[in-house]
């Protein structure tokens, strides 16, 4: 058998197959439209051709269906899904949007290799109207293409319009020219996929929804971008929380290490102390070094200037010797020549005259010098007798001073025991310190965990770290607030969720949590309008912060909504255990404020006994939701069922004053959960109880060897003292002794000037005065015989002789110059040659000491100031040295602890800055998603709740029952402050079928298959006029209807699929191409006798045409007219129904 669909090729794509026959020629049957007034029909996008070759049952096939309603008909396993099954992998599609199956092959003929699937789509027009051209897409399916693991992918060849492209180019074409979505159900529901429609949640049902209504699917790209918004917030929100524990964790160790740190910069600060101090002391060297080079070479330079002065001095000494030398020979020439001519003459009274001068001078010197002997004596015994007084006093003092040796006996042993007692003390300091140290950081760790103690047990500075951590805007409220309490008439309460003192347990924390909207949980109580206005012009206006503020100006007692008699029984009967605010504990006005904003006086918490009820006693419908008077008011409970809870509410329909039940499981708290595990108390109390235990065993020994600390320092001033003692005794007695030994040579000097023997001098001088006067006298006589001889013999050699005389005494006085100059000279020499050897050892041994010196760096003046406030002499220098050298040796050096401590405040400093960036980039994104969010929220009110909602509502009451559309939002859409749950957003299809029962949302658990068909071709009947697509498949929707139901369902569907244009020049402004697909159709349809309905007729067995063009409707027409008529000639007339061809080949 060859299943076919049967349809003419010259029957309009418009008319029912089972119309009139045309007249065969010159009738006068209908008028049938042009081709181009008949493409004129068809939206753009819409089917004008299908054909199907070894496709499933389809060995080749080819069918125009019309631009509006299609109905598909035939008996079941005809094909009639396979023609949808074809359009959707036609049209790009995959095998699992068919719920058949996952790989394309399958859908080839049995035995046959190759099959393909040609869809001709009506063309997309321009502004004007005119058309563009027809695309015509194929999909090609070899069996022996693909791979197994790959399910069938590769195995696809597409082609548009004859040109092979991939799947994307396809994809393209039909999606962004077309508008086209095969896979969304609210406008291609196969028959493998009608009760996954109806088996939607709310949020799957909103994005179906969604998908559909435009074509560049802006809604559903919106809410998927809204969606990925929140998630990133939250993401952010949860990093923030971990960056801030990290970075409290990076604090805490941080501070562990800091004492640590200490220690080794104290190593370090010493470290640094000794090379100052070893650079001071190489530097100390050298500058002893060079002064002593300068001092020599000064003495060097003093020498020899002495030395070169002592030469130059000599020299003319030399040459005035040299000189005198001549001139005595000369003279002595020249005496003798004229003592050789007048000797006789002149002799006499030469000697004469010569004597008595000589007498006479040596008379005047020897009166001279006798006088002189005389003052000088006394002069230097009054000397002598002065420094005998200070020799005196000196030695006296000396006397007074006690034995040097016994004063450096006591300075030696001072200077041991102090170095002694310097190393112990320098020992038990470093033992001091490590104890200090101890108990600090034990000290330290206690305080640290007591103040993490205090901090876990404050159940309310837990709740607001952790508020905070994630409202960081919140937290800047708090503190303004906090600082500004002053400036409002009463105190500012809140954040309420921080004035909750108690609650029963977890599960009514979860409770309150889920219930209390989230902004009333963070928003502040003012007790008059005075301080409302206050607190939003100050935080909210100036400072530009968000903020919640509730007035509770006074407290009222909350109205119930059931009696206490109607308590008692839902207590009793029900398992109703109290009212929400009753678990909860906070001040009075903050209980107010959650009343008003929240009704939490109203809300019941129930037990699993209560869950029971609302499963098998409809105890909301019944009993919660109904007044004693039998009114209808909204009702609220929580039950428990296991370990999960749940939050039953109920409503009134504001359209239809129905009541319809809603159900939202309740998540664990996370605001007011309790923050702490006790376990982490209980260990946190036993790491104090160990410090303090600990602490109590280090601090009598930190005390001991506080006290060994004292000892040894008063111990080593002492010996210090005692040391400085001596050693200025030692001084003292030093100074003594140099003065008495300088005293006494001074006094040797004096006593051997006045101890000269000056009466033998003056014997001798008196002697020669005496002997000089007789001969001066004899002279005289002498003289005075002999005068005008001497007179006439002198006169010429007279000057000769005072010439002569004159000149050897130079002679003299030179010689003596030059050999005392000469001695000078000679001893000059030896000074200068050692003070010269000294001079060169010393700058020979500079360089070495400057580069022992510069081994340490060169020499800043930065650097030389700081040189200069050490210590100025060698012995300072290695005191101190010795103490930083003590200090070092008890210090582990340990430089891992200060690459660790660096590298925590790095990490730190890096973290702070990463919080502040993730908090500015969660603000950025929270503005971002809700300038995103509030378009997509009013298109979404604008066109389910209004239009939607009417239309569904309308259709449904046509039925006689009653339905609404309802867009559900998150649970925190109340909080203005919240993210808005996007992921939770859906639409709920609330049906009732039956009077007395409630509107409920539309599942396979309440309502039958029939009731969930006419409920879900109801609601695509209210999206048909907003759909973009321009053609929708349904397939067996109609199945499990009754024969009332299916009518009215079906009279719904040709109604909307044949509306005429809405705009009348525009012939395929119409709502598009529908295709119904369904086995039968109930007798008398009348709705189906519409010009906008075309019949596509199936049929499958033994007696079908060879091919699917042997068909003409037109001849089968005429053909039954003449049999009708009666045969003229008694002809078959079986041959002019249809009409060969030759066979196609592909």
């Amino acid at each position: 058998s060859r299943p076919s669909a049967q349809y003419s090729r010259s029957s309009p794509p418009g008319a029912m197959e089972l119309e009139e026959p045309a007249a065969p020629s010159g009738g006068g049957g209908p008028e049938r439209p042009t081709p181009e007034e008949s493409a004129a029909l068809f939206k753009p996008g819409s089917i004008r051709r299908v054909r199907l070759k070894n496709f499933l049952t389809y060995a080749d096939v080819e069918f125009c269906p019309g631009p509006r309603l299609n109905i598909v008909i035939g008996p079941n396993g005809t094909g009639k899904s396979t023609i949808l099954c074809a359009i959707c992998l036609g049209l790009g599609g995959e095998p699992p949007l068919l719920g058949r199956a996952d790989d394309a092959r399958t859908f080839i003929m049995h035995e046959k290799d190759h099959a393909f699937i040609e869809i001709e789509l009506a063309p997309a027009r321009d502004a004007d109207g005119n058309p563009g051209p027809v695309n015509t897409i194929r999909r090609h399916i070899d069996r022996s293409k693909g791979t197994e693991r790959g399910r069938g992918k590769g195995a696809s060849t597409f082609y548009i319009n004859r040109d092979v492209v991939n799947k994307k180019e396809v994809r393209k074409l039909v999606e962004e020219t077309y508008h086209l979505a095969v896979d969304n159900l609210c406008t291609f529901l196969p028959q493998d996929r009608v009760g996954s429609f109806s088996g939607f949640d709310a949020k799957q049902l909103l994005q179906e929804t969604e998908k559909s209504l435009s074509g560049s699917k802006h809604l559903y790209t919106q809410h998927l971008e809204l969606i990925e918004m929140e998630r990133e917030i939250r993401q952010s929100t949860g990093s923030v929380e971990t960056i801030g524990d990290k970075l409290q964790q990076l604090e805490e160790e941080a501070q562990g290490l800091e004492l640590q740190k200490e220690r080794m910069e104290e190593r370090k600060e010493a470290e640094k102390q000794i090379e100052l101090l070893e650079q001071k002391k190489a530097w100390l060297k050298f500058e002893d070094k060079r002064n002593e080079a300068n001092r020599l070479k000064e003495e060097r330079n003093q020498s020899k200037k002495k030395l070169t002065d002592a030469r130059k001095s000599l020299q003319p000494l030399l040459q005035a010797q040299s000189e005198v030398k001549v001139e005595v020979e000369r003279l002595n020439a020249n005496r003798k020549e004229l003592e050789g001519r007048q000797k006789r003459s002149m002799q006499a009274q030469g000697k004469a005259v010569d004597k008595y001068d000589k007498v006479n001078d040596t008379i005047e010197e020897l009166l001279s010098d006798l006088n002189e002997i005389d003052s000088a004596q006394r002069t230097a015994q009054k000397k002598v007798d002065v420094q005998k007084k200070k020799v005196a006093e000196a030695e006296a003092k000396l006397a007074e001073m006690p034995n040097m040796e016994t004063v450096e006996k006591e300075f030696a042993d001072a200077a041991n025991e102090a170095k002694r007692v310097r190393l112990e003390f320098t020992k038990v300091k470093g033992d001091l310190h490590r104890a200090t140290a101890a108990v600090k950081e034990l000290r330290s760790q206690a305080k640290r965990k007591e103040a993490q103690l205090e901090k876990m047990n404050d159940e309310k500075a837990q709740r607001m770290e952790r508020i905070f951590s994630r409202e960081k805007k919140l937290a800047d409220s708090y503190d303004w607030i906090k600082q500004n309490q002053k400036q409002f008439r009463q105190p500012v309460i809140g954040p309420i969720i921080a004035e909750i003192t108690d609650v029963d347990n977890e599960n009514v924390a979860a409770y309150l949590e889920q219930h209390v909207p989230n902004a009333t949980l963070k928003s502040y109580v003012v007790q008059s309008k005075e301080d409302y206005n206050l607190l939003y012009r100050e935080v909210r206006t100036k400072r530009k912060m968000p903020i919640n503020i509730m007035v509770v100006d006074e407290i009222t007692e909350p109205r119930r909504p059931h009696s206490d008699q109607k308590m008692a029984m839902l207590k009793r009967d029900h398992g109703v255990i109290k009212y929400l605010d009753q678990a909860i504990t906070a001040p009075d006005r903050v209980m107010q404020a959650m009343r008003n904003a929240a009704q939490i006086h109203t809300v019941l918490i129930g037990s699993e006994r209560t869950e029971k009820s609302m499963q098998q006693r409809n105890l909301m419908d019944d009993v919660l939701c109904k007044r004693e008077d039998g009114s209808l008011q909204s009702g609220c409970v929580i039950t428990v069922q296991g370990k999960h809870s749940y939050k039953h509410s109920g409503q009134i329909s504001r359209y239809s004053r129905e009541i319809f039940t809603r159900t939202d499981e309740i998540p664990p708290a996370r605001l007011l959960k309790k923050g702490v595990n006790p376990e982490a108390v209980a260990e946190l109390q036993r790491d104090i109880d160990g410090i303090r235990a600990d602490l109590q065993q280090r601090i009598p020994r930190q005390k001991e060897e506080e006290e060994k600390h004292l000892a040894l320092q008063a111990e080593g001033q002492d010996f210090t003292k005692r040391r400085d003692v001596a050693k200025a005794k030692k001084q003292n007695i030093a100074n003594a002794q140099r003065k008495v030994r300088d005293a006494r040579v001074k006094l040797q000097g004096l006593e051997e000037d006045a101890s000269k023997d000056t009466n033998a001098e003056k014997n001798d001088i008196v002697k020669n005065l005496m002997k000089a006067i007789t001969s001066d006298i004899k002279l005289l006589d002498t003289a005075g015989s002999h005068y005008d001889e001497v007179m006439k013999a002198s006169h010429r050699l007279c000057g000769v002789k005072m010439n002569d005389s004159g000149t050897m005494e130079r002679k003299r006085l030179i010689d003596e110059a030059v050999i005392d100059k000469e001695n000078e000279s000679v001893a000059l020499e030896q000074a200068y040659q050692e003070v010269k050897q000294q001079f060169d050892e010393a700058k020979k041994a500079l360089p070495g000491l400057k580069n022992e010196a510069l081994k340490f760096g060169e020499l800043t003046e930065e650097h030389k100031v700081t040189l200069e406030a050490l210590p100025q002499t060698l012995d300072e220098v290695d005191a101190i040295l010795a103490e930083a050298y003590d200090k070092i040796n008890n210090i582990e050096d340990n430089p891992e602890v200060l690459r660790r401590y660096e590298e925590r405040m790095r990490q730190i400093a890096e973290t702070r800055e990463e919080l502040e960036n993730l908090n500015e980039a969660k603000d950025v994104k929270r503005q971002a998603l809700d300038a995103t969010a509030a378009p997509w929220k009013a298109s979404l009110e604008n066109i389910l709740v209004h239009k939607v909602n009417s239309l569904f509502s309308t259709y449904m009451s046509e039925l006689g029952c009653a339905g609404e559309v309802r867009l559900c939002k998150g649970q925190s859409e109340q909080n203005p402050d919240s993210l808005g749950d996007f992921a939770e957003w859906g639409v709920e299809i609330l049906v009732k079928f039956r009077e007395k029962s409630p509107l409920q949302v539309l599942s396979a658990h309440h309502h039958s298959g029939g009731e969930r068909s006419v409920s879900t071709i109801m609601y695509l009947m209210a999206l048909q006029d907003l759909m973009v697509s321009p053609f929708r498949c349904v397939d067996e929707i109609n199945q499990g209807l009754d024969e009332r139901n299916e009518r009215l369902v079906f009279k719904r569907i040709v109604e909307n699929s044949t509306r005429p244009p809405t705009d009348e020049g525009i012939p395929h402004s119409h709502v598009g191409q529908y295709f119904l697909i369904t086995p039968k159709l109930l007798p008398n349809l009348t709705d189906m006798e519409n010009e906008d309905v075309t019949v596509l007729c199936i049929f499958n067995g033994p007696f079908n045409f060879p091919n699917f063009s042997d068909w003409n409707v037109d001849k089968f027409l005429a053909g039954k007219k003449r049999i009708k008529a009666g045969p003229e000639d008694g002809s078959d007339d079986e041959g002019e129904y249809s009409r060969s061809r030759d066979d196609e080949e592909d």
